[in-house]
């Protein structure tokens, strides 16, 4: 019975629930046990190491903010992933033209780098972003939801808030069009 006590660890409610009351080392606790797999969510979207972080922060700031509204119908790791979508849907909503610009440069530059290499393997990764980049939005996010963090189609749906069909659709026309911009690859 030691070592049950011991090993007992608060759910992610139970902290959700405790910082709504004000505990904030509750909501570093939170952010501690989530802060991993969000800031790899955010990579996939966003294509580069210091917009995920940006990403990140500021899921943190809305849920912390949006504590009081959080009722515990998902999951509290579906509901911060939920919160991060829409920042990034957001993000790239405001900064439209300027992002787009950013990512030609990004992704020139990180061909260029793949056409000085032998390394197969490194142009292979460098391929692969490429065609992530090109790639739709609402396709990019479903593929780095289901393929890059092991989602399940239920879980991408409830934390997009598309229905089931959608994201099956949605995965389907991203990985066909993924295997056209690699289909060197599939030879």
């Amino acid at each position: 019975m030691a070592t049950e006590i011991a090993d007992w660890r608060p759910t992610d409610f139970d902290l959700a629930g405790r910082a709504r009351e004000g505990d904030h080392s509750a909501f570093h606790e939170l952010v501690d046990r989530h802060a991993g797999f969000l800031f790899a969510v955010a990579v996939s979207m966003s294509g580069n190491a210091a917009d995920a972080e940006d990403l990140v922060q500021e899921t943190f700031a809305g849920a912390f903010r949006g504590l009081a509204a959080f009722e515990g119908r998902a999951s509290v790791k579906t509901w911060l992933t939920r919160i991060l979508v829409r920042q990034a849907a957001g993000r790239r909503r405001s900064e439209g033209r300027r992002r787009a610009a950013l990512a030609r440069l990004e992704a020139a530059s990180q061909a260029d780098l793949g056409q000085e290499s032998s390394d197969r393997a490194t142009d292979a990764r460098v391929d692969v972003a490429d065609a992530m980049r090109s790639l739709s939005p609402e396709h990019r996010e479903v593929i780095a939801l289901r393929e890059l963090q092991g989602l399940s189609y239920d879980e991408i749906a409830e934390v997009l808030g598309v229905p089931r069909g959608t994201v099956e659709s949605r995965l389907f026309r991203a990985r066909r069009r993924m295997q056209e911009l690699l289909k060197e690859y599939f030879r």
